[in-house]
């Protein structure tokens, strides 16, 4: 089975990866990590602000290793949020039968409501090194963004309204 997370900025894909490796024991990948390995080997002249750049360049490398994974039987996730909407149109009905998506979406509501607590656990499994763009404007448009996207591409996506849970199970 390959779980692929991924969602805004500051919605958990990286804490809810960790929940899941201990519940389960399934490895996960960190796009995020794979990013920076290829930035800082200079194996790539991008940068950490190249967003939709690096959606195009780790996609392809991400979308192998998924298909090797679940060529060989092995359960991973994969967490990021360089994941493509379109991503299913890279995999026959052998390899989609065997992967599961949730894009992470916080409700206007939501980070109104709790963006201090937003702020507070940002660094709960990474320590982000420069967070000063996280105000509460960049994660209300972010998110709005994220949702019409899911919406627009019908893909599978957690809408965290009133309380951040996510029950994910496998």
């Amino acid at each position: 089975m390959i779980v692929l997370i991924t969602g805004a900025s500051h919605t958990g894909k990286t804490a809810l990866a960790q929940k899941l490796l201990e519940k389960y024991k399934y490895p996960y990948l960190s796009i995020d990590h794979l990013k920076m390995g290829l930035i800082r080997s200079g194996n790539t002249t991008y940068t950490p602000m190249d967003d939709d750049k690096l959606v195009c360049y780790l996609w392809p490398i991400v979308r192998e290793i998924i298909k090797t994974a679940i060529e060989n039987k092995q359960n991973l996730i994969v967490e990021g949020a360089y994941v493509p909407f379109d991503w299913r149109k890279d995999f026959d009905s052998e390899y989609l039968k065997n992967i599961e998506y949730y894009c992470l979406v916080m409700s206007e509501t939501y980070i109104r409501n709790h963006f201090d607590d937003i702020k507070k656990y940002a660094n709960i499994i990474e320590n982000r090194l420069d967070d000063e763009w996280c105000t509460m404007q960049n994660v209300l448009s972010e998110n709005k963004e994220m949702l019409s996207l899911a919406r627009a591409h019908d893909v599978n996506y957690v809408l965290i309204e009133d309380t951040y849970e996510i029950n994910i199970n496998l």
